[in-house]
């Protein structure tokens, strides 16, 4: 050990391990979560040592990990409370010690954790000898299908192979096409990027392979296209499945001999790029209806990855939200580091049709909305919403009968209104007929849980 925070309001329990562990490097004391936060961030400490009651205050172990995902938990509890302490554990402490405890339960625990950091060092080192550290987020996974898409990503990354990355709309196509090309031996050279179900058919074959001048109306002046601009790097043509019957014959030339020519020109250009494509469509199937050249379609898909829609990989909410909210603080300077557990939860009953750039946009959306450091429900889209009560947990035992009523109430409240107001569309006065309460009632309770009538009222009238 070395650097080590003790979050505890228990004056014998902090001098007890500070003179047990004098000698295993330095030692502060934190009496509040969000102390021993700002602590962590200034500089972060190798072992947190933490008053379960303390620790299980939101943000929780989280935030601390976020800053050095090497950070190491005990929790400390009383003997009554050794579930919550085993949570913790599965949650990802290393260990526990239960009040009241002696110097010799300390010093049982620390050679483990010594043992346990330093395999968890062997891993992140052989991990990162080949993934750059400014990926590192986006590669992490629960999910089993995603874990093997990225050690195909590190078998074929280095190659010059052609990639076809085949999934529904908003998987992150794009992002993995990136990860391949950051991965490759082109990495220093251009990643171009362009967007062929975006481009009309009469413009599709200017923009990859360029045209010369006075090639058709309006062609005034010589033009490259994409394959040249990507020249030494690589190219990435996303809904390839879309490119007219022309374009996907000079395609195929690129891939079968390597050359191409501009649109009005003769001669051959080389084209030294490594060729990403990427669709939602099924392109076996637009090769039996006789849409989709099958020699192209075979030449594409020399190494095919099929990436998951989110609702099959939900194991990695928590990652990507993480993600994302990253990402919103740098863009918009806030400083919002995670959702309410509750709307975590509702998001795994929800079904996700825009996949991960559904999930950016809401998240983008709720961020802007939100005054408080944590995104709650309330500044969700009504869809979104009612996924959450759905997905609002049963009460804990350790909570009393009058906490674990209110919680139920609470729960009840919450699902019946956004049902209702769905219903209603927002409309206050027939929400509080249809619930047998008078208006004033019912925007009280509306305000209790975080509710706006603006977000169920349909969009033409919004």
């Amino acid at each position: 050990m070395k650097d080590m925070l003790v979050l505890t309001n228990s004056e014998d329990e902090y001098r007890l391990i500070s003179n047990t562990l004098s000698d295993a490097g330095s030692i502060r004391r934190a009496f509040d979560l969000n102390t021993a936060l700002t602590l962590h961030t200034q500089s972060p400490f190798d072992l947190i040592m933490a008053d379960i009651e303390l620790l299980a205050a939101h943000p929780g172990m989280q935030a601390f990990s976020s800053v050095n995902p090497f950070v190491q938990f005990i929790v400390l509890c009383i003997r009554s409370n050794t579930r919550k302490a085993l949570e913790a554990v599965k949650a990802g402490a290393v260990g526990y010690l239960l009040s009241p405890f002696c110097e010799r339960d300390i010093h049982l625990l620390i050679p483990s954790l010594n043992r346990t950091r330093s395999k968890d060092f062997e891993l992140e080192y052989l991990r990162d000898r080949f993934w750059k550290i400014e990926w590192m987020d986006i590669i992490r996974s629960k999910n089993t299908s995603m874990k093997k898409i990225f050690e195909n990503v590190r078998s074929v990354a280095p190659t010059i192979a052609t990639v076809l990355l085949l999934g529904e709309t908003g998987t992150g196509k794009g992002t993995l096409a990136r990860l391949i090309h950051w991965h490759s031996q082109r990495s220093e050279k251009p990643f171009i990027s362009i967007h062929c179900g975006a481009i009309p058919d009469t413009l599709i074959e200017s923009e990859l392979f360029g045209h010369e001048k006075g090639a058709f109306t309006g062609a005034e002046r010589k033009r490259p296209g994409r394959f040249e601009m990507a020249d030494g790097g690589t190219i990435f043509l996303d809904e390839v499945g879309t490119i007219s019957p022309s374009a996907q014959i000079k395609l195929l030339q690129v891939l079968q001999d390597g050359t191409f020519s501009r649109i009005g020109g003769d001669s051959l250009l080389k084209a030294n790029v490594r060729i990403i494509a990427a669709t939602n469509l099924d392109l076996e199937d637009a090769v039996r209806k006789g849409t989709y050249r099958k020699d192209l379609f075979y030449r594409l898909n020399v190494f095919p990855i099929e990436i998951p829609p989110l609702k099959e990989r939900l194991e990695d909410m928590e990652y990507l939200v993480d993600i994302f909210l990253k990402k919103l603080n740098v863009k918009y300077g806030k400083n919002i580091q995670t959702v309410h557990p509750s709307v975590i939860e509702g998001f795994g009953h929800y079904e996700w049709p825009g996949n991960i750039r559904e999930l950016e946009n809401i998240l983008e959306r709720a961020y802007i909305l939100e005054t408080s450091p944590v995104i709650a429900s309330g500044n969700l889209p009504i869809e979104t919403q009612m996924a959450v009560a759905q997905g609002i947990p049963a009460p804990g035992t350790d909570l009393t009968l009058a906490q674990a009523r209110q919680h139920a109430v609470n729960a009840c409240e919450f699902s019946y209104l956004t049902c209702l107001l769905a219903q209603t569309h927002g409309r206050i006065n027939d929400t509080a007929q249809k619930a047998g309460i008078t208006a004033r009632q019912l925007n009280r309770l509306l305000t209790r849980h975080g509710l706006d009538k603006k977000q169920f009222k349909p969009k033409k009238d919004a």
